[in-house]
């Protein structure tokens, strides 16, 4: 009998910017098949670039996070639709309270598999009638990803109170909750 081990399994990048790094952490790190959630910076051409520097939107970077997983547990497609639950798609400037290119959404694809499944998420969403403006979330190959400083990592366990304010008082939660899928 064959046993599958740890080194067996084959795990995929996801690399999604939706604003604030710390808001696109928790929506993700608790499914099953999701290894890890990696708060960081991607799309820009500074290299290892600073929290200061992507915020001073100078370096073309987007705050994202990275998601390793496991798809023969989550597939991309589903990692897709907590995506689109958690931003506002249809606003170019950033991201709620959060204004600026670092916090513009973007969908960055690891492989031509992935770029299908996110043109044809991002079709059936501006397609549902579900918002009344364009989808203008930009669909981009994987650039280099930096993690960001360690301060950023599992904020909302980190810091929940302040996390919670944040999310609050930026109008996140309350958007989230509003376009929320019912299952």
């Amino acid at each position: 009998m064959n046993k599958i081990t740890e080194q067996d399994k084959q795990y995929e990048l996801a690399t999604f910017a939706g604003g604030c790094f710390w808001c696109m952490v928790k929506p993700f790190d608790t499914w099953p098949g999701v290894i890890k959630v990696v708060s960081g910076y991607t799309g820009g051409e500074v290299e290892n670039p600073t929290y200061e520097q992507v915020c001073s939107d100078t370096t073309g970077h987007y705050e994202a996070v990275q998601i390793t997983f496991d798809p023969a547990i989550i597939p991309y497609t589903e990692l897709l639709s907590v995506f689109w639950e958690q931003i506002d798609p249809t606003d170019a400037g950033g991201q709620f309270a959060d204004r600026g290119s670092s916090y513009q959404t973007a969908i960055f694809y690891h492989n031509e598999a992935q770029k299908k499944m996110a043109e044809q998420s991002k079709q059936e969403l501006a397609q549902s009638g579900k918002f009344n403006a364009p989808i203008v979330t930009p669909i981009l190959p994987a650039r280099p990803f930096y993690p960001a400083e360690t301060y950023h990592q599992d904020y909302y366990k980190k810091n929940p109170l302040h996390y919670q304010r944040y999310s609050i008082g930026s109008g996140r939660a309350a958007f989230v909750e509003r376009n929320r899928k019912r299952t």
